[in-house]
């Protein structure tokens, strides 16, 4: 059995394609040959005992090494097609491709059920013709006309149906008395009208040759329909934030239920979740923050229903706690350690009243043999986690490294903890089927479900615990300044060790993709930027300032002096403190800082107290003391002094500096008062340096470091992809983007564009998610009271309304601005459920600040906001529900 591949595609000299074929899980490349300057050719021969199915894509490579594959597996049953010679006409599938996207979950959510086609594949056949679909209309089926007898001569009363399968549409034809060559095309046929709906745009499809030697499969890529721009709308809101009148003190994976009852009649096809996984660390509200989780698996119990979990069998357990779930129940913030207490009491009341019946439930029994991978870890860590009094792996008195033989004996029926640690798979075994029950009640309504996956992993989670060598536990990952944090962010994860995740092929990210399409639909990727390249922190810095992009081409020592700068050490990479910075930066604290944080030099110049050396250290000093306003504006100064600096040294303390390493700019520069204190004939060609540093010499570097991994996680993975590209987005981001296919995310009052003010929704390109603001930022009412020289102008400018704008954002101003999101043309339309409620002045909140979820500068800010409205009484708000679908529907979204 052999078969001969022919792939559509133009290329240059130097570039080579490959057809690519999955065998026993593995890779088989086979090298194509150049036909013409349209297609290439191959066979490859699968021997005499032929697969009953091949899997295989096709792969690019030029001289360069550069390497591009297309998007998505084809399939050729060869047992089912017979002979020993099957011919393969394809096309190449551009993974950027605007019909791609309708391939996706999310899609296949939003399409519903398929319509059932009489079969035409009965018989023999020469041809299959193989073409994909994705957006039809009820009652739409493909068909298919042409020259011929056998291709029903262009008779659009009685077309040839196609079948609908998981690979798109399909017929079989026999066209041996067919004269060749022969033109053909594909149309839309209605099965309940039983009408001819009109052809697919652009010209005649050729077949030029018949099946003399095996039959011959056309893959025809996408129907030419007329209109590929689809667009839809979503709400988004994060489940600890959902309101119900049954909750426990924050919203719950049941909750979803009732969003999703919502959404559907306001006319929205998506719900946006944030992070949903367990992030107990400290057994504290610090935990409430859902981007450091413990596990990238393990779902949190404070989405548990506790209630759900007792059913009709063990609800008088329940009992003693009801009074305390109605009191957390009535608050307006999330006491989140109140919550986890009181749910964890639940648990542990219920567990041995089920805990027999549990471990003999088969189904639970599959699930477990699943994903022991992550839950035998998972449970064994947080037990270990509690013994120990921190979730910090490295301070246990035992099992500090992750042995699997110490962990199943943990996991042993007859150890002693076997309780403290089989408990954790219960909550998780819970947590699983009330979240699919809660999404797949979702897809039975046509929503969408799309979640979040954070950049990093928490430093002492489980996942660091198990396989550390993963991650570059010596750095902390965070992002440079900006607006919204003038001294950058410091997350504290750890940086990923990208090239050993190469190495494995990957696979942590492709089980936490599969895990996530348990669930959801489509997802967004936090800070997509890092997958370009990250903002790596020491961990002496407490500040992101202190951080540099890595990887990065460096600036080297010879560069400075050609530039005329020239270069000393001492004066550029350490911090420069003089008697005239300390008394700009202290005033009259001045003397206190020099006397016990300084070292005086002989040269007017001082040195940094060993135990002021670092903002580390500093920070040290400080949390001993009480939180004073003058000691928080100290450390706070020390912290800018020793930022004072010019240039980072990323091996600084190293016996000896390898050249290789180079040097790079500390961000933002031109504030510091070491670069203001330089000579002035220095400033300029050091500025230079530093423009060429951050915005030139990287972006093909940063494009090349992408391409080694996007593709990859794209391919693993058959959720629709959005990225946050938002922050400092080098010049190379939207292209990479564009070419995988990945949505970008537009905000209103972050434009991407060099000097503008604002971004405009009708500029946003069709693969974009536009939402008026994010979790990390105020609502739409809180902004407008931020700034009133800028909300003027928006006013003016962005809304066109002439005169004086409101001092507050009134809900017919709020309207008009979703409004501008819903025309837009991209994609999707995202709101936060607190932009829409914003239009109604008597659901709205009275105070627009209390309507924010998170502060990005503060990273010990406590995450607890919750809708001040149940669901249930939403759904009652008619008249509210009906202008939002309204909304959408003038807008062209339902």
């Amino acid at each position: 059995m052999k078969i001969h591949f022919h792939l559509r595609y133009s290329t240059r000299h130097g570039q080579n394609l490959y057809v690519v074929l999955q065998r026993d899980g593995a890779e088989e490349e086979h090298p194509l040959s150049y036909l013409n300057d349209e297609l290439w050719d191959g066979s490859v021969d699968l021997g005499a005992a032929a697969p009953a199915s091949v899997s295989y894509c096709y792969r690019f490579r030029d001289a360069e090494g550069n390497e591009r594959t297309d998007w998505g597996m084809r399939r050729i049953d060869p047992g089912d097609i017979g002979g020993d010679m099957i011919r393969v006409f394809d096309y190449w599938n551009n993974p950027g491709a605007v019909e791609n996207a309708f391939e996706t979950q999310a899609f296949k959510v939003l399409s519903g059920k398929s319509v059932a086609t009489k079969s035409s594949n009965k018989g023999s056949f020469t041809h299959i013709f193989k073409v994909k679909a994705p957006l039809l209309g009820q009652d739409e089926v493909i068909c298919l006309l042409g020259h011929g007898r056998a291709l029903r001569a262009w008779d659009s009363a009685a077309p040839l149906l196609l079948q609908r399968g998981d690979e798109g549409w399909s017929l079989r034809v026999d066209l041996a008395q067919e004269d060749f060559p022969l033109a053909y095309k594909y149309g839309v046929w209605n099965t309940r009208t039983n009408k001819f709906l009109g052809f697919e745009e652009g010209n005649n499809r050729t077949l030029y040759s018949g099946a003399q030697e095996g039959p011959i499969v056309l893959h025809d890529g996408f129907v030419r329909l007329p209109d590929m721009h689809w667009r839809g709308a979503g709400v988004a809101i994060p489940v600890f934030s959902l309101r119900s009148k049954t909750g426990w003190g924050s919203g719950e994976f049941g909750d979803i239920r009732l969003l999703v009852d919502w959404a559907r009649a306001a006319g929205m096809k998506l719900i946006q979740l944030l992070p949903i996984n367990d992030s107990t660390a400290t057994h504290t509200w610090t935990d409430s923050y859902p981007y450091a989780a413990i596990s990238a698996f393990a779902l949190h119990p404070l989405y548990l229903n506790v209630a759900q979990l007792a059913g009709k069998k063990h609800a008088a357990v329940l009992k003693p706690f009801l009074k305390r779930q109605k009191a957390l129940n009535a608050l307006e913030a999330i006491d989140y350690e109140a919550v986890m207490q009181l749910k964890w009491e639940v648990i542990r009341a219920l567990y041995p009243l089920q805990k027999d019946e549990w471990l003999a439930d088969a189904a639970y029994r599959e699930y477990y043999e699943a994903n022991r991978h992550w839950l035998d870890p998972y449970a064994a860590f947080c037990r270990l986690r509690d013994k120990n009094g921190t979730a910090d792996f490295s301070k246990w008195s035992s099992h500090q490294k992750y042995k699997s033989a110490e962990i199943d004996k943990l996991l042993s029926p007859l150890s002693a903890d076997f309780d403290d640690v089989a408990i954790y798979l219960f909550v998780q075994w819970h947590l699983h089927l009330q979240l699919k029950e809660a999404t797949d009640y979702a897809h039975a309504q046509g929503v969408v479900v799309k979640g979040d996956i954070p950049i990093g992993i928490y430093r002492y989670s489980c996942d660091a615990w198990i396989a550390p060598e993963l991650y570059n536990m010596n750095m902390q990952a965070g992002a440079p300044p900006d607006d919204f944090a003038v001294n950058g962010q410091n997350w504290g994860f750890p940086t990923y060790n990208w090239a050993q995740m190469k190495a494995d092929g990957f696979a942590w990210w492709r089980q936490r993709f599969h895990q996530m399409s348990l669930y959801f639909d489509a997802f967004r990727i936090d800070h997509i930027l890092g997958f370009f390249r990250i903002w790596s922190i020491p961990m002496h810095a407490v500040e992101g300032i202190l951080g540099h992009f890595v990887p990065a081409i460096p600036v080297t020592e010879q560069e400075l002096r050609d530039a005329g700068v020239g270069f000393d050490y001492d004066r550029l990479c350490k911090p420069y403190v003089t008697e005239a910075v300390v008394h700009e930066i202290f005033g009259e604290d001045a003397n206190w800082v020099a006397e016990n944080c300084l070292l005086p030099r002989t040269d007017e110049r001082y040195d940094l107290h060993p135990d002021f050396a670092t903002q580390r250290r500093v920070e040290q000093y400080f949390v001993q003391l009480p939180a004073t306003e003058q000691n928080i504006k100290l450390r706070d100064g020390l912290y800018r002094l020793i930022s004072n600096i010019i240039l980072l040294d990323p091996t600084a303390g190293a016996k000896k500096k390898d050249p290789a390493t180079g040097y790079h700019f500390r961000f933002g520069i031109e504030k510091t008062l070491s670069y203001q204190h330089l000579p002035e004939a220095a400033k300029a060609p050091l500025k230079a340096l530093y423009v060429d540093y951050f915005y030139r010499r990287q972006d093909d570097f940063w494009q090349a470091e992408a391409m080694e991994k996007l593709p990859a996680l794209k391919r693993a993975t058959n959720m629709l992809i959005c990225g946050e590209d938002l922050g400092m987005v080098p010049h190379c981001v939207p292209d990479v983007m564009r070419e995988l296919g990945i949505l970008s995310l537009e905000i209103q009052r972050m434009p991407k564009a060099a000097g503008a003010a604002f971004f405009h929704p009708k500029d946003a390109p069709y693969l974009s998610v536009v939402t008026p603001s994010t979790h990390d930022m105020s609502t739409i009412r809180g902004w407008w009271e931020e700034d009133r020289d800028l909300s003027q102008r928006f006013f003016n400018e962005i809304l066109h309304f002439e005169g004086q704008a409101p001092y507050f954002c009134e809900p017919w101003l709020n309207r008009a601005i979703v409004e501008q999101h819903y025309r837009s043309p991209a994609m999707w339309s995202i709101f936060q459920i607190q932009e829409l409620l914003g239009i109604d002045e008597k659901l709205r909140r009275e105070n627009p600040q209390e309507e924010r979820i998170n502060i990005p500068a503060n990273p010990r800010h406590y995450w607890r906001y919750r809708l001040h409205i149940a669901l249930e009484d939403l759904l009652l708000e008619e008249h509210f529900t009906g202008e939002v679908k309204q909304m959408a529907a003038l807008s062209g979204r339902i």
